[in-house]
């Protein structure tokens, strides 16, 4: 509010709205969590990757994609949050994202990634195919 400018104005000019912080945060763009997380089909040569966003404010998975951990794929998962218009990216600092998110809308670090890293834990113990030392693992590429 311009504080100097408010006593010159006639009140039907003025209009004031209040609202909720975490209301406010969502009115100026929205924040996602970045991250990936690998499993293999067969043999650990072969590994998958799911890459997935969330809305970083209630952890709401915005997309994903399967796909092998290169630039690419990340890009496929880019043009599927374009819809979003996520204002600021909180991710691990991998390649990818730093070569592609621009500097203003990246943060890198652990303190704002906490609910997709949650995600990739309870992911990992709920489905035993995401497991990596267990006896059940995909054998066929079509579970991807």
């Amino acid at each position: 509010m311009n504080q100097a400018v408010l006593p010159h104005l006639p009140p039907e000019q003025v209009e004031v709205e209040l609202c909720r912080a975490d209301e406010l945060a969502q009115r100026r763009g929205l924040s996602s969590e970045l991250d990936e997380m690998w499993s293999f089909v067969g043999k650990k040569v072969e590994p998958r990757w799911l890459w997935h966003a969330i809305d970083h404010t209630s952890g709401t998975v915005l997309a994903y994609v399967f796909g092998r951990r290169q630039d690419t794929v990340f890009l496929q998962l880019k043009a599927l949050l374009e819809p979003f218009g996520i204002r600021r990216f909180y991710t691990d600092g991998w390649g990818a994202y730093e070569r592609h998110i621009d500097p203003t809308q990246h943060e890198v670090g652990k303190a704002n990634t906490q609910k997709i890293e949650s995600k990739h834990i309870n992911l990992r113990t709920r489905i035993k195919r995401l497991v990596r030392r267990t006896l059940c693992f995909s054998k066929i590429a079509t579970h991807s």
